[in-house]
């Protein structure tokens, strides 16, 4: 099985996968590929150069770009894998027809996902609200809005984020205890 998850930026994606980690899952991130592809090419890693490079990607290979390249490597070291940021229906598409597929939403307000991203300081970050609206656009033009309408689980993290990585442990717990039952 393959887990996906989908959400806006900053809306707790990466404490859901070290979640995940902490119980046993290996987590491929869709952002960490694109990052590692502009470190590739010599490409700064600013919000809006990172994203563009991400829109290339999917222009010159196909919308499923990204997803090919995570699932490679998401593939052969558990049985059980969680790719990180599935931004569109035909990267899904392509996962499910590839896997099993549980799709896992994470939400947050906007508001909340600005102040969390400007204190997280990752290099590609929004620094202003306008910058931070502009990604959200981006990310809503891709398809990420479709994606998260999809989801078989979500969570609402708008609390604190350890209560976020509790609730998560505890799905997935429930997840190895379901397929032990069924297998």
């Amino acid at each position: 099985m393959i887990f996906c998850i989908t959400g806006m930026p900053g809306s707790g994606k990466s404490v859901v996968s070290e979640a995940a980690k902490s119980v046993g899952i290996k987590v491929v991130s869709m952002g960490d590929v694109i990052r590692e592809e502009a470190e590739g090419r010599g490409i700064e890693k600013s919000p809006s150069s990172i994203g563009n490079l991400m829109l290339q990607l999917r222009n010159e290979e196909g919308k499923d770009a990204v997803a090919k390249r995570c699932l490679k490597k998401a593939l052969g070291a558990t049985p059980d894998s969680i790719i990180e940021g599935v931004r569109s229906l035909e990267e899904l598409d392509y996962f499910r027809s590839q896997a099993e597929v549980c799709l896992i939403a994470v939400h947050a307000s906007p508001r909340t996902r600005f102040e969390r991203l400007l204190k997280r300081g990752r290099s590609d970050d929004p620094k202003d609200w306008e910058t931070f609206r502009d990604r959200d656009m981006r990310e809503l033009k891709v398809g990420i809005g479709s994606v998260i309408a999809m989801a078989d689980k979500v969570f609402i993290n708008e609390g604190s984020l350890p209560d976020l990585g509790e609730a998560v442990k505890d799905f997935f717990r429930g997840m190895k205890n379901a397929s032990f039952r069924s297998g």
